[in-house]
């Protein structure tokens, strides 16, 4: 997550959801989500999105060396 002001948004790379389909042959978000939640997430800048999850593997691993 990035800060903006004092609220954090979810980026999309970051997120465990984001993966790459081959048949579509790009990156799709994988959550499973209804139609209100995606357009409240594409119409609303101050709404972050519920599904997100942090992909980041190491990050466990450095706050133990910490």
């Amino acid at each position: 997550m990035r800060k903006k002001g004092t609220k954090e948004i979810a980026v999309c790379e970051y997120c465990a959801c984001y993966m790459y389909d081959e048949e579509y042959g790009g990156y799709v978000c994988d959550a499973n989500m209804d139609e209100d939640d995606y357009s409240r997430l594409l119409t609303d800048s101050r709404h972050s999105c519920p599904y997100y999850r942090n992909g980041d593997e190491y990050r466990v691993v450095r706050r133990q060396g910490v």
